[in-house]
């Protein structure tokens, strides 16, 4: 029988190579002062504006310890759920997707430890061809990827209407080079071979890729570093950013 007329599946926008360094990171990746030490700085930065995020766009209660209660969201390259975990507590239904099995095996180990239910799938997000999602998310997770705009396009597809989608990543300035490739992984504070500096995206290609998958940017919001506070949400996007976009007119 053939099966010529059957819908195909996107190829994968996943590296094997990438997803089997972090494959060997999965052990130690709930560990705050382990190879995913600096992931643990981040996440409360991202929180903090995916909260801010998502009580604007639904009008919702900031006072509320469940903003997205009702609704389904998807964490793209989850990797062992450090920022599943908190989108459930929020409320979320939460999906975790994941190119490295080892870090699905981590993640859904911890979750049962928590007594969360995350529905967490070692696969690329091209396969979900017939689930959509009111918030989607993807952090430090396109500069790793082998084709971006198949990725953002992939990302874009799985967004319900009246979603948000929630992305960060490296810029790519000569600050990104010396914090993140010179300084962080040749100190050992990022895994060396984390990063390609040369793949990472700039605010403006990156808003090119959103706005050719049928979205728009509605926020871009720099993630700096701050001598007395840290790592903390900024104006200056020279380091890292995280962009906020909807389906274009929703």
């Amino acid at each position: 029988m053939s099966n010529a007329s059957a819908p195909a599946v996107p190829s994968s926008s996943i590296n094997p190579a990438e997803a089997a360094h972090f494959g060997r990171l999965a052990a130690a990746w709930w560990n705050p002062k382990g190879s995913s030490a600096m992931l643990h700085r981040l996440n409360p930065v991202r929180l903090r504006q995916i909260r801010d995020r998502v009580d604007l766009h639904w009008n919702g209660d900031s006072a509320s310890f469940t903003p997205l209660a009702g609704k389904r969201a998807l964490d793209v390259g989850c990797g062992a759920g450090l920022l599943a975990e908190p989108l459930a507590r929020l409320g979320a239904h939460v999906t975790g997707l994941d190119a490295a099995p080892e870090s699905i095996a981590v993640a859904r180990t911890h979750a049962a430890g928590q007594g969360l239910s995350i529905d967490y799938r070692a696969v690329g997000v091209e396969t979900l061809t017939d689930e959509r999602f009111d918030l989607v998310t993807a952090m430090e997770v396109i500069e790793h990827v082998v084709d971006p705009a198949a990725f953002v396009r992939a990302l874009a597809r799985v967004l319900a209407p009246g979603g948000l989608l929630i992305l960060s990543t490296p810029n790519r300035t000569p600050l990104s080079r010396l914090g993140i490739v010179t300084l962080a992984e040749g100190t050992g504070r990022i895994p060396r071979g984390t990063h390609d500096w040369n793949r990472f995206i700039t605010p403006e290609e990156m808003t090119v890729l959103l706005v050719s998958a049928g979205l728009t940017v509605t926020d871009t919001t720099g993630i700096a570093f701050s001598p007395a506070r840290g790592l903390v949400l900024s104006e200056n996007v020279a380091l890292n950013y995280l962009v906020t976009a909807v389906a274009s007119g929703g």
